[in-house]
């Protein structure tokens, strides 16, 4: 038996023992947890912050230039992205001034071309401002991609397989001659692939906004060379629109049995590619006034495409066409193809010009005439034809009121001698509601039988209103979407037809330091300008004319149209208030003419007065 001594010596042993072993253990988790700290700060971590570096870098380069994304036929080799260096955001002017230009100065644009990638992205409209202020900034249309959003057009060719060196976004291109593009002075520029082949790019542009691009392809090489031509034009960030159902802003395009194809950013967003085979046709984006669209020429086989990418933090929406032939360049000889450019504002007559003269298809589609362009175009000659008179837009807009009324006199005429008999038959009516109150049915009845026997129709008096609701909106397409609209002045404090009256009656026309329309929830409805109030008032003692409603809801209604066709005018373009004031008091003249005609005696004065006196039970309205 062992004894006490050794019993406890042993225990002191084991007690060692595992003392020992739990210092071992810690010292290996504290050694397995330094070298995986260590591994994780010196090695990982360098790692990672690598790899996210060179990933936010692809994503600058991918988001400043991106796929050269086209709708390649067949045969032709695969185009590959090639980013730029790697900018950070800088300014449009710091962009433009970063590269070596070639400077574009004609009647109706300033700007520059890229000698890198031999692109157009610097384009201004030299007669068209910002704001109404003649001292305000011109409008910019193109913008490098290197800087804020980036918007451009861009010319070239895809390889057959591969088989040959071509021009692509980073090549320098070398210019002959003095490096200005005039209306009447091209540009030619030139690049050499040391391969054989000559690459050379006419370009040329009018007075206006039509650039004529002409590629060539002389070949020294062994062998012959296919080549496919493309054009596209990107736009890089998802630019603000007006976003108003009756306009289109976006992608757009007509392409053969797809007629007009009209997609919004969002759309492409969703669908992110659409490919289309056609011959001719044109596609690009239009804003509202502005527009750019790339046109190959009317008998040349193209697959065109609408995409959209977002390769890093900026989508990049894209429109292309690629020639679905190729253009085989002979050895020792030479091969060209043409396309064009519209960039520019979306003015009808020039528009108009270029669909005739190159045989575009639909061109005119650029400006959104809407469903109704039937009625709407005829509505902007006529208004144009009148300015051509009296060299005023505004004024324009009032004779061509004048016309309308006289187009709509007999139906008018029918109408307000209708109501006239209305009017004399007024005391009769009156009798009826009191001989039965009680009975709404034989009251009805015997208000039938009155209109019948006096060849009264009591709706009449609603056709001088619902025909020129079409004018109406004709009109408003109008004023909304032609340029010719844009900043158009009138007299006094309209200095814009297409934009609402600048005055507000809520802070006294400007006396007052606020802007009521700033307020919440009700801002919007308090943009009240003096126009719209002269719409209210005509509008209000047309009303005035007419014999009221025998239902007192609907006198109250009627009552309250006034007021409410007023705050609803309040935003619309002042052209169209001013429109709807001038037709409201030529109709007033109109029907108080044809009322005194017909034998009724209109005090309208003293009808006006009346309605502002507190009315007995027994009143009855006088005719």
């Amino acid at each position: 038996m062992p004894s006490p001594t050794s019993i406890k010596k042993r225990q002191r042993d084991k007690i060692k023992k595992m003392t020992q072993d739990y210092r071992n253990m810690i010292i290996a988790v504290v050694l397995s947890l330094a070298v995986v700290i260590g591994w994780q700060y010196f090695v990982i971590t360098p790692q990672v912050e690598r790899a996210a570096e060179q990933a936010e870098i692809a994503a600058q380069q991918s988001t400043e230039e991106g796929a050269v994304d086209l709708a390649t036929p067949d045969g032709a080799g695969e185009v590959t992205e090639i980013a730029e260096a790697p900018s950070t955001f800088v300014t449009r002017e710091q962009a433009i001034a970063e590269g070596q230009r070639i400077t574009i100065d004609t009647p109706s644009l300033t700007g520059s071309i890229n000698l890198v990638g031999g692109r157009v992205d610097d384009l201004s409209l030299k007669n068209y401002r910002e704001t109404v202020d003649p001292d305000s900034p011109i409008i910019s249309l193109l913008s490098p991609a290197t800087g804020p959003d980036g918007y451009y057009v861009e010319q070239g060719w895809v390889t057959s397989g591969g088989s040959a060196s071509v021009p692509d976004t980073k090549t320098l291109w070398s210019v002959s001659g003095n490096g200005v593009l005039t209306e009447s002075a091209p540009v030619v520029l030139t690049y050499d692939n040391g391969e054989g082949l000559v690459f050379t790019r006419e370009i040329a542009v009018d007075e206006n906004y039509l650039f004529t691009v002409t590629q060539s392809v002389t070949n020294s090489s062994p062998g012959d060379v296919a080549l496919f031509p493309y054009s596209r034009v990107a736009r890089h960030g998802e630019p603000e629109v007006e976003g108003f159902f009756i306009l289109h802003e976006g992608a757009i395009g007509v392409l053969g049995d797809e007629n007009l194809v009209e997609k919004s950013y969002g759309d492409l967003q969703e669908e992110r590619q659409h490919d289309i085979e056609v011959t001719g046709g044109w596609l690009g984006f239009v804003d509202k006034y502005w527009a750019v669209a790339i046109m190959p020429e009317p008998d040349a086989p193209i697959n065109a495409r609408f995409s959209w990418n977002r390769p890093g933090q900026t989508d990049i929406f894209q429109t292309s066409f690629v020639g679905r032939t190729p253009v085989v360049v002979p050895n020792g000889g030479e091969a060209t193809y043409k396309s064009y450019v519209f960039a520019g504002a979306k003015v009808e007559s020039v528009i108009a010009s270029y669909e005739e003269e190159l045989g575009i298809d639909r061109l005119e589609l650029l400006i959104d005439w809407g469903w109704f362009h039937f009625m709407t175009k005829p509505m902007f000659y006529v208004i144009r034809w009148l300015f051509g008179v009296t060299g005023n837009f505004g004024v324009a807009i009032l004779a061509v009121t004048v016309m309308v009324k006289a187009v709509f006199f007999p139906l008018a005429n029918r109408s307000y001698a209708s109501m006239a008999a209305m009017r004399k038959v007024q005391p009769e009516m009156k009798a009826i509601q009191e001989r039965h109150k009680e009975d709404r049915a034989a009251q009805q009845k015997a208000m039938m039988e009155l209109y019948s026997r006096e060849k009264i129709n009591p709706i009449s008096g609603c056709w001088p209103v619902l025909i020129q609701i079409p004018v109406f909106f004709s009109l408003y397409k109008v004023l909304f979407v032609t340029i010719e609209m844009r900043h158009a002045p009138f007299f006094g404090w309209i200095q814009d037809l297409a934009a609402q009256d600048p005055t507000n009656v809520f802070n006294l026309f400007g006396l007052l330091p606020y802007d009521p329309t700033a307020l919440p929830v009700i801002g919007s409805f308090l943009a009240i300008g003096i126009w719209p109030v002269l719409m209210g008032i005509t509008m209000w003692v047309q009303m005035k004319l007419n014999p009221p409603p025998t239902d007192p809801s609907q006198a109250m209604i009627f009552g309250l149209m006034p007021i409410l066709f007023t705050f609803m005018l309040g935003t619309f373009p002042a052209g169209l208030v001013i429109y709807w004031a001038w037709n409201n008091f030529l109709s007033v003249i109109q029907q108080y003419v044809i009322m005194r005609r017909h034998g009724v005696d209109v005090n309208l004065l003293e009808n006006i007065t009346n309605s502002f006196k507190r009315k007995k039970p027994d009143d009855t309205p006088k005719s």
